[in-house]
């Protein structure tokens, strides 16, 4: 079964309340877009099972989106990238084990013509010199990581475009969002795992470059946690528990750092960093 096929099925599951749909031996995880988008759990999938014995199936939302599955006890386990939302979600009692698994880092892109002549700038000047041209800046604008990752670099530079009209919510996925960009002629902020699978795939027709990149405001982490029990009684604790350690293993994080795309590494692991 193929990771859309993995997606649709957990989609069907969570409408109908997923974990009585799950076998014994299945976990149900509720997972960022970009880790779909990006190839990497159809390059991991194989080895999980082979591993663990267990059965992976997932729905690839914003991890906004995926947190409320995992309230809403639809997901046994969680593969998300925004560190401060997901601290709060094990504070408030939902989620537990919270471990780091590995890392890149978002970039910004915009017109290859770089209309508010941003290249070469830090973040915080780049934003800056978006907001004072009123060019167009595409946000997710759906509660992602990357969404909320581009919400805190606006605030860290007192800027709030979200009622400026040159500011579109485009309340989609990543891929999506890269699209409507390109056709806006505009800039936005995207992980760079989903931005190497789209230059890939637009090939010489993708109007897009990167114009912002390596600044450590564009840090980004992905963790792995495990619904609470407590809160959804019918979590599968003792399968979540191995997929957990699978992650943060030696093999795992050997293959993390092992899957490519036209020669450029996705994701960096860093399991107990």
């Amino acid at each position: 079964m193929n990771p859309v096929s993995k997606t649709l099925l957990g989609a069907a599951c969570a409408v109908a309340f997923a974990l009585p749909c799950q076998a014994a031996d299945t976990l149900m995880m509720a997972t960022t877009t970009s880790t779909q988008d990006s190839g990497l759990l159809e390059f991991l999938e194989p080895d999980f099972r082979k591993d663990t014995g267990i059965e992976l199936k997932w729905v690839a939302v914003g991890t906004g989106k995926a947190l409320e599955i995992a309230k809403n006890c639809d997901a046994d386990v969680l593969l998300v990238h925004a560190p401060a939302v997901e601290k709060k979600f094990v504070a408030d009692g939902y989620g537990i084990d919270r471990r780091q698994v590995m890392y890149n880092d978002f970039v910004i892109v915009g017109p290859k013509k770089d209309p508010a002549k941003v290249k070469g700038k830090t973040t915080s000047e780049a934003l800056k010199a978006i907001y004072d041209a009123k060019a167009v800046f595409v946000s997710r604008g759906d509660k992602s990581g990357t969404h909320n990752a581009e919400k805190k670099l606006w605030k860290a530079n007192n800027l709030s475009p979200d009622k400026e009209s040159f500011y579109i919510s485009a309340g989609q996925g990543m891929m999506a969002t890269l699209n409507i960009a390109a056709e806006k002629n505009g800039y936005t902020l995207t992980d760079r795992a989903t931005w190497i699978k789209f230059a890939a795939k637009q090939g010489k027709n993708n109007a897009l470059a990167i114009v912002v990149e390596g600044d450590k405001a564009l840090f980004n982490q992905y963790s792995v946690m495990t619904t609470n029990p407590a809160m959804c009684p019918k979590v599968k604790k003792d399968l979540a528990k191995k997929f957990e350690d699978w992650w943060v293993s030696p093999k795992t994080q050997k293959r993390i750092s092992e899957y490519t795309l036209e020669g450029k590494q996705l994701f960096f692991p860093n399991a107990g960093k």
